[in-house]
């Protein structure tokens, strides 16, 4: 499971605030109301596609007042958010694979802006599963070690005990992966034993690990990036590019 770098281009706009914050926020309460439209009611315990979305929100500071009005809000009759998941592939520079997770109540708008980022940025949209092949969907969780006082061994045993597939001691993050449908329980099982999670979620992992990009081309799919990030339809980038930091 080596080479999982998203965590660490996270932590540099960490601070960059309450605007991406509240950004976030309103995806994950997508995300959620979506569960509970699909996953078959509002209780976590019997809807697991609910379970992970609240393990997300919780590692994202989601308050639990957010997250009872986002559910409250989906199981009301008078609901009439009609939100589909779409998912776009393709390529980046230098063949850069992509994948762009999405939920969206007009899909002409999404399918439009998406074509454009890629475009605009020297990549080009593919048909699907032109690069979804390569990944594996993998629970990511994050444990944060920033004081690096964790006992590596321990916090490795706590999560194959709670269900873990794996584990990686990064100094200050330690991540923990595990089966698609088991990250709620896992993330649970590790804020149970006191741990800090900063991330838990399903994630697209690549099975060939991360490659490089040269300084323009960095600089040009970062740009890329950041578009599909700020745009209010994405949920998910995932990509096969390793931020040289």
């Amino acid at each position: 499971m080596s080479g999982h770098s998203k965590w660490h281009n996270i932590q540099k706009t960490k601070g960059a605030a309450d605007a991406k914050r509240a950004q976030a926020f309103t995806k994950i309460a997508r995300e959620m109301i979506v569960a509970v439209k699909e996953g078959g009611g509002g209780d976590p315990r019997s809807n697991s596609k609910l379970a992970a979305v609240i393990a997300k929100a919780k590692a994202a500071n989601m308050p639990n007042d957010n997250i009872k009005r986002t559910i409250d809000k989906a199981l009301g009759a008078g609901n009439t958010e009609n939100y589909e998941k779409i998912t776009y592939e393709g390529y980046g520079p230098q063949g850069v694979a992509v994948i762009v997770e999405t939920m969206t109540d007009n899909r002409n708008r999404t399918a439009g802006e998406i074509r454009h980022y890629f475009d605009k940025y020297g990549g080009n949209m593919g048909a699907a599963n032109c690069v979804s092949w390569s990944f594996d969907r993998k629970g990511v969780i994050v444990i944060d070690n920033e004081d690096e006082d964790l006992d590596e061994d321990t916090v490795m045993m706590d999560a194959l005990d709670a269900g873990a597939e794996d584990f990686e001691a990064e100094g200050e993050t330690m991540t923990v992966y595990t089966a698609e449908d088991d990250v709620a329980a896992v993330s649970e099982a590790l804020t149970e034993k006191g741990y800090k999670l900063l991330e838990a979620q399903v994630e697209m992992l690549p099975q060939n690990g991360y490659i490089k990009l040269g300084e323009d081309d960095a600089k040009k799919f970062q740009k890329m990036l950041d578009m599909l990030e700020d745009f209010d339809d994405v949920q998910n980038v995932w990509h096969n590019w390793e931020d040289a930091e």
